[in-house]
């Protein structure tokens, strides 16, 4: 865990849609502005208009096509039919550019409809306390963030357009069908709901399916990350191959989900291709027999002519296309709806930090005196239906002492130094950090005068410098060196020269680790107030006292408070506070 609050930026609260016409999103090469929500909608609605438009003009292309042929029929000179023949090549050449059009602002609109829900959810993430016991794993929040969210662009580029093109050009070819024939109109309107029941029914299945996929999917990637980070622990405990035997269950258990939503979408596919074939068919035999004079009925005044027959016939697939196009992107639907409602489950509602984000917090200086810690009638549960960790708790620490949080484990020192943080927000009573109540206006700022240590702080790949400086712009080389040597890290620093440090702090002790923390403590000036959580435990005698000498020489004119269960720690504290149902005081 990094030792330093900072302030996240101006991004929007959890949960919270962009209001504004346009949107700052963050990308790796700074930051971009795209259409808000509102825009983003009526984007995709303008593609969908505009394809529907191009597959709309097949009809009049259609009428040009079978009226040629039955002047060239009807032995009339080839010549006649040059203006026709240019007005389908004109209307083909529309119909091209429009398609072309409109799918490319589909795409750019469901881009940016991706873009803005990663947004929100990564920031929903951002803002949600360590507290909370509902947070998603971190597998499962990656995977649906960086791959399975992707499958929302199919869904609403292609998906979206397909549905009001099924909607509105079949309706259209009726239409002008019925006028002509209205056994073929009969025909068409018999066959076409056959094909939307059975994609209902099938659809249902399949949007069931791609839910579970998505859940293997997210939960195999959290496992794998789970047991990655404890590879060494599962080394130890010779437990590498039970491990490997459950990855491969779970691995054979999403191949089968998997198989499940493909076989599905080809049962889709063929479901519509039958009964498309079955409605061409069955309007090409009536046109056929017509033409031939044996059927003498369907059509409003006489026998169908070659110019309508030949009319009906070129419209018959076109009115089956939309539906097959849809039918074709319907498991697209079930994949980018599983996904929409998990990235709207992961924005949602959670416990999240009092003020986590202010664009002037890091503006604090030390130019004002040490702050006090006043804790006056303080309730807290993780949930409402758990037992309080708190119940009507105060205390007070006094502007630079130096506080140890004494308890069992589970008694809440963990929680009350997240609550001193403001990384969670207390159910009833208050918090004043020096002259200002802890809430949501203040708590980023105030959180910005802290420094926090954890007991297994993240160690970045990189220099050990960078490790201290965390890309802090305010942090000067002065202001390393000196932290370095507060945390009696100059001999390992020399040792290792300009070396990387690996992820997670390879090649770097515990006990080194744990004082590269304090450096960044040390290396923050504004942090007048320091949290430790556990900094001692998992360590030997020396180890935990050489991190004991190096917090305390930190912490010198600071406050510090300290969650430990290490007797020798906390018998260097100017006090000692006792987390249990009374919270009772003792000197140390």
């Amino acid at each position: 865990m990094t030792s330093a609050f900072f302030d996240l930026g101006a991004i929007p609260e959890a949960g919270q849609e962009p209001d504004t016409e346009v949107a700052k999103v963050s990308t790796r090469s700074g930051s971009t502005e795209v259409p808000s929500r509102r825009i983003v909608p009526a984007k995709l609605s303008l593609a969908a208009l505009v394809q529907t438009l191009s597959a709309l003009l097949w009809i009049p292309q259609a009428a040009l096509l079978a009226s040629g042929i039955g002047v060239i029929a009807d032995r009339h000179s080839i010549p006649a039919m040059a203006i026709p023949a240019l007005l389908i090549f004109l209307l083909g050449a529309l119909r091209a550019g429009l398609d072309a059009l409109g799918g490319r602002l589909a795409f750019k609109a469901a881009r940016i409809e991706l873009t803005l829900r990663r947004n929100v959810a990564a920031t929903a993430l951002a803002a949600r306390s360590p507290l909370d016991s509902n947070r998603a794993a971190s597998g499962f929040a990656a995977s649906l963030i960086a791959e399975q969210a992707e499958t929302i662009v199919p869904y609403l580029a292609r998906f979206r357009p397909a549905k009001l093109k099924a909607s509105a050009v079949p309706l259209v070819i009726l239409i002008c069908v019925a006028p002509v024939s209205w056994i073929a109109a009969f025909i068409l309107l018999f066959t076409a709901p056959l094909i939307p029941v059975f994609m209902a029914l099938i659809g249902w299945r399949a949007k069931a399916a791609s839910e579970k996929q998505l859940t293997e999917t997210g939960g195999l990637n959290a496992f794998l990350l789970d047991r990655l980070r404890g590879l060494a622990t599962i080394r130890a405990l010779g437990a590498v191959d039970r491990t490997a035997l459950r990855l491969r269950a779970d691995a054979e258990q999403l191949r089968i989900r998997t198989m499940a939503v493909l076989k599905i979408a080809f049962l889709s596919s063929a479901v519509l291709e039958l009964f498309a074939a079955l409605g061409v068919a069955a309007v090409a035999v009536y046109v056929g027999f017509s033409l031939l004079g044996a059927i003498d009925v369907g059509t409003w005044s006489g026998r169908l002519s070659l110019t309508q027959g030949l009319f009906i016939l070129l419209l018959a697939p076109s009115f089956f296309e939309p539906l097959r196009e849809l039918s074709a992107v319907w498991h697209d639907r079930a994949a980018g709806e599983a996904a929409l409602e998990a990235l709207d489950a992961l924005s949602g509602t959670g416990m999240v930090m009092s003020g986590w984000r202010d664009e002037k917090a890091m503006e604090t200086g030390r130019d004002r005196p040490l702050p006090t810690i006043n804790i006056r009638g303080l309730c807290f549960r993780h949930r409402p239906d758990l037992a309080p960790v708190f119940d009507d708790l105060s205390l007070a620490i006094a502007a630079g002492e130096h506080v140890a949080l004494l308890g069992a484990s589970g008694a809440g020192k963990t929680t009350m130094l997240s609550l001193i943080a403001g990384l969670a927000p207390p159910q009833s009573g208050t918090i004043h950090v020096g002259a200002e109540r802890l809430d949501d206006d203040s708590a980023a700022t105030l959180r910005a005068r802290m420094a926090w240590i954890g007991q297994r702080p993240h160690i970045f790949a990189g220099t050990m410098n960078s490790n201290v400086t965390l890309g802090r712009p305010e942090v000067s080389p002065y202001d390393v060196q000196q932290a370095i040597d507060l945390a009696s890290l100059r001999r390992i620093a020399i040792q290792r020269g300009g070396a990387p440090i690996g992820e997670g702090g390879a090649g770097l002790s515990g006990g080194e680790a744990l004082r590269l923390a304090i450096a960044r403590a040390a290396a923050t000036p504004h942090a007048d107030i320091i949290l430790a959580d556990e900094p001692t435990a998992h360590l030997d005698a020396e180890t935990a006292r050489d991190v004991t000498d190096a917090l305390l020489a930190v912490a010198h004119g600071r406050t510090l408070v300290v969650a430990t269960h290490d007797p020798a720690l906390a018998a260097r504290m100017d006090r000692i506070i006792h987390i249990d149902a009374s919270a009772r005081e003792e000197a140390a």
